[in-house]
C-alpha cells in the first residue's frame, strides 16, 4: 500500500466501524414533511430545495453521517461513475454509490434525499474514500479502479456503474 492510501484509509475504516453496516432499520421523518416519502424498499427520502440543504431526517443523527451526506453532495458527479458494493443495486434500484444518498437531481435544482446511506457503513466508506482520493488529485478511472480492486471480494454485488470514460 502506498503511502498516501495509508494516511487516509485508516480514518474511513474507523468512521466506517463506527457506522453500522446496511440495515434496514426505519428512521422517522419527524416533522410530518410532506416531502418525506418512503419509497418501496423502505428508504426515506426527502426533497430539499438545493443541494445546500440538507434533508431532516439526518436531524439527531451521527454528525458524522450529516457531513458524509455533504462530502457526497459536494462530489455527486464522481459518485455518479463509483459502484457500491452493499446490495443496494440490487435491493434499492442504485445505479451507483451517489444513489445511496440522493436519489435524484431535479431540472430546477431540488434533491431527492434518499437515507439509505444513514445506514450503510459500505456505503460511507466508499463515498469518504472516493472524494479523499479525489482531494488527492487522483483521476475518476483511478479512484474507480481503487474501488473495484478493494471491494470486490467479501461484499455484495456492485451497483450496475457504467466505467468512466
Amino acid at each position: 500500500m502506498n503511502r498516501n492510501r495509508a494516511s487516509w484509509l485508516p480514518a474511513a475504516l474507523l468512521t466506517a466501524a463506527l457506522l453500522s453496516g446496511c440495515g434496514s432499520a426505519e428512521q422517522s421523518g419527524g416533522n410530518g414533511d410532506a416531502h418525506i416519502q418512503h419509497a418501496a424498499n423502505g428508504d426515506l427520502q426527502e426533497v430539499t430545495a438545493s443541494v445546500d440543504q440538507l434533508p431532516s431526517f439526518l436531524d439527531g443523527l451521527d454528525p458524522m453521517i450529516a457531513q458524509v451526506y455533504t462530502i457526497a453532495a459536494a462530489n455527486r458527479d464522481l459518485l455518479a461513475s463509483i459502484p457500491c458494493y452493499c446490495g443496494c443495486g440490487e435491493e434499492a434500484g442504485h445505479q451507483h454509490n451517489g444513489n445511496c444518498f440522493i436519489k435524484e437531481e431535479r431540472a430546477d435544482g431540488s434533491i431527492v434525499w434518499d437515507d439509505h446511506g444513514t445506514r450503510c457503513g459500505v456505503c460511507l466508506e466508499i463515498a469518504v474514500v472516493s472524494s479523499k482520493m479525489k482531494t488527492e488529485g487522483k483521476s475518476v478511472e483511478e479512484i474507480r479502479r481503487f474501488i473495484d480492486d478493494t471491494y470486490k471480494e467479501g461484499y455484495a454485488i456492485p451497483t450496475p456503474t457504467p466505467m468512466p470514460s
